[in-house]
């Protein structure tokens, strides 16, 4: 479960890394509160994984997915430009995310 719960956080970290983005220095009401709400579950998801998950383990793959995950919306937005190395790089992340469950 703790795996799970890790994985979902990670997908909102991504959520308030994109809303902290589009809040514009938070000056955007809409933006700002997705950020709020999405880090508060995210901060949420993470600690309770903490609790059975190696500390260590746990960050990094938190800010894996989030990474991960942000620069994907950027990609797919028209954001961020989509590049064969950019994608190799992201797959490492994903390789080395998935390495660190199967070791844990």
């Amino acid at each position: 479960m703790a795996w799970l719960v890790l994985v979902v956080s990670g997908l909102f970290e991504a959520v308030w890394a994109v809303a902290l983005g589009k809040s514009e220095g938070f000056t955007r009401l809409g933006p700002s509160v997705v950020f709020a709400g999405a880090l508060a579950v995210s901060m949420a998801g993470l600690a309770y994984a903490m609790r059975s998950l190696p500390v260590g383990t746990s960050y990094a793959v938190w800010v894996g997915i989030g990474a991960t995950g942000t620069v994907l919306v950027g990609m797919v937005a028209g954001e961020e430009q989509v590049t064969a190395v950019k994608v190799l790089l992201l797959l490492g992340l994903i390789g080395c995310v998935a390495g660190l469950k199967l070791v844990h």
